[in-house]
């Protein structure tokens, strides 16, 4: 099973020491909220990365996957005849 990409949201703007909690993330502030995009690679992780945020007294706001891109189909060969 591949990895799956995940985004949350939580309120308020992460500063330095915040972000730095969360350095296997990509971290991305607004004006009043923070989004966090991960890959993981079950719902165990997933679940680990919520708990981390409540466990440190943010509320968050929204979680969703990314939709992946589809992968490429195979192309079938074009043999041409002699």
């Amino acid at each position: 099973m591949r990895p799956l990409t995940y985004e949350l949201t939580f309120r308020g703007q992460a500063g330095r020491t915040l972000r730095a909690q969360f350095d296997d993330c990509e971290v991305t502030t607004g004006p009043e909220s923070t989004t966090l995009r991960a890959e993981l690679p079950d719902s165990v992780a997933l679940l680990g990365l919520v708990e981390r945020i409540v466990g440190i007294g943010l509320e968050i706001t929204d979680v969703h996957l990314v939709r992946q891109p589809a992968m490429p189909r195979p192309r079938a060969s074009q043999e041409t005849g002699p």
